[in-house]
């Protein structure tokens, strides 16, 4: 078997077979445009399907495919920042509507589930907290009274024992679920088609212009589209330079799956207090179950200990879990994280009939449908008692301490190509990875693959100009600023960057 260190990024939920769509080949005129094919893009575009709006779906890459497909797959409205910490920065009220917003999320998941009768192995689960260390405890008294005072009301204390797998205390939150995100995103496609929205693969929008009361997007093969109403879902927004950018920062967590006896583990969410925290749970199967355990979180772009962590994270899950097998997939994602814990939704900035989503905060999935239901009612003209909570104009009054750090940490990326490179030459790049490399007094990104090949490419992010550097798990370029992607080649794989790294 090949170390840690050798192997590359391979998603559990990737084994279940994408549904194929064409790319955009001409010009369209639509209703509504749906930019990003997740959870919180496609979900968005049924929920207009049913009232009556014209909707076409457009992803850079093949549906469901994105940062959706890489998520350890709870369905959760336990708030990973804390109830309490959210309601010191924000107030309880916007505390209360955060409850009600993301467990309306896993209700509606539930209903398009047993309406659109997709087999994607939804269940209900008890989620559990738990201390990391025995100072923690106290914490998790200060949580459970702070959640049931936002609406949380079964949220419960457990002592430890009172579960046979349970060795601490710990808060359970009842009414979580799971499901398998892949299924369940395969049947929102075909219940899409059956409503007779349009959907299209491999197809990069990299321009918005909106003028006149309506939206027109062009794609890299230069067709154009006219929409009434756009909704830009591409996990950081690609049409927004600054606006947004500077009140949210990219973080990469890694997720190990390994198997399991069936039944040998509970099937419960599991998070700890820890920071990074860890989170566990289960899929299951025939013979026999998998165990899914994540975290290791950091910055985007900013680590290059990757084998470590994922080796710390399967130590963990081995101390813990002593039954489980070889682990068979490890994967990473990217998550958005807004200043006061709570996501972008609504109104664009700059833009009247442009709608966007962002800043999911490590529970993209419940929060992508919760956006869903939001922007159904903005686009239709309805208030929505979300709105002001989520909304992207939004004035940040504390946490500014945090909005520094993040603002200086993306200086500090901008300027780095002024300085030395990671390698004194394209020689000293090995084969199968990537490096910076100063030529002719401009940063390069300089990647050569198993064979040989070198590929050079200017190493400034196309979004903003921050310098990238070479992800070896995932064999692409991160930014580490606001979390753009790039292909070995230097093509473009993740928002808010659009076109490709420019040629040396």
């Amino acid at each position: 078997m090949a170390s840690v260190e050798q192997e590359h990024s391979r998603s559990l939920w990737m084994d279940e077979p994408a549904i194929d769509a064409p790319p955009l080949d001409g010009d369209a005129t639509v209703d509504a445009l749906v930019i990003g094919a997740g959870i919180a893009g496609l979900i968005t575009a049924y929920e207009l399907a049913l009232i009556g709006r014209a909707v076409t779906v457009i992803d850079r890459g093949r549906l469901g495919r994105g940062m959706t497909a890489r998520t350890s797959a709870h369905l959760s409205f336990e708030l990973d920042n804390f109830y309490s910490e959210l309601e010191d920065l924000r107030g309880r009220d916007a505390a209360k509507r955060w409850y009600a917003s993301q467990s309306a999320a896993v209700d509606r998941i539930e209903a398009i589930c047993r309406d659109e009768r997709i087999a994607c192995d939804f269940a209900r689960l008890d989620g559990y907290l738990v201390p990391a260390e025995e100072a923690d405890v106290d914490l998790l008294h200060d949580e459970l009274e702070a959640a049931r005072a936002c609406g949380y009301a079964d949220a419960a204390w457990v002592d430890a024992g009172q579960q046979p797998w349970l060795t601490t205390p710990a808060i359970r939150f009842p009414r979580q679920a799971r499901f398998h995100p892949m299924k369940f995103l395969n049947g929102v496609i075909a219940a899409l088609r059956r409503r007779g929205a349009q959907l299209y693969a491999n197809t990069g929008i990299v321009s918005l212009d909106e003028k006149g009361g309506s939206v027109t997007a062009k794609t890299e093969r230069g067709a154009v589209i006219g929409a009434k109403d756009v909704i830009v879902a591409t996990n950081a927004p690609f049409h927004l330079k600054a606006a947004i950018h500077s009140k949210q920062a990219p973080y990469r967590t890694y997720v190990i799956a390994a198997p399991v006896p069936k039944g040998e583990v509970a099937d419960v969410l599991l998070w700890d207090t820890l920071d990074p925290y860890h989170y566990v749970r289960i899929e299951p199967g025939e013979r026999e179950d998998v165990l899914i355990v994540g975290g290791e979180d950091h910055k985007s772009g900013e680590a290059d200990d990757i084998g470590e962590r994922l080796g710390r994270l399967e130590q963990w899950m081995r101390e813990r879990y002593p039954a489980s097998g070889v682990v068979s997939h490890r994967w990473s994602g990217q998550v958005y994280e807004p200043e006061d814990y709570v996501a972008f939704i609504g109104k664009s900035p700059e833009h009247e009939r442009v709608f966007v989503v962002t800043g999911d905060s490590g529970q993209g999935l419940t929060t992508g449908v919760a956006a869903a239901l939001l922007l159904r009612d903005l686009v239709a003209g309805k208030r929505n008692p979300w709105a002001e909570l989520y909304d992207p104009l939004r004035k940040f009054s504390q946490n500014m301490a945090e909005t520094v750090k993040e603002n200086v940490d993306t200086a500090k990326e901008w300027v780095a190509g002024f300085g030395g490179g990671e390698a004194q030459s394209v020689d000293d790049v090995l084969p199968g990875s990537g490096a910076l490399v100063k030529i002719d007094g401009r940063m390069n990104a300089v990647h050569r693959a198993n064979t040989g090949a070198v590929t050079r490419r200017l190493a400034a992010c196309t979004h903003a100009g921050c310098m990238v550097h070479w992800n070896g798990f995932e064999e692409c370029w991160d930014c580490p600023c606001h979390g753009s992607q790039f292909s070995a080649d230097g093509e473009p794989l993740q928002a808010p960057a659009v076109l490709a790294l420019g040629e040396p």
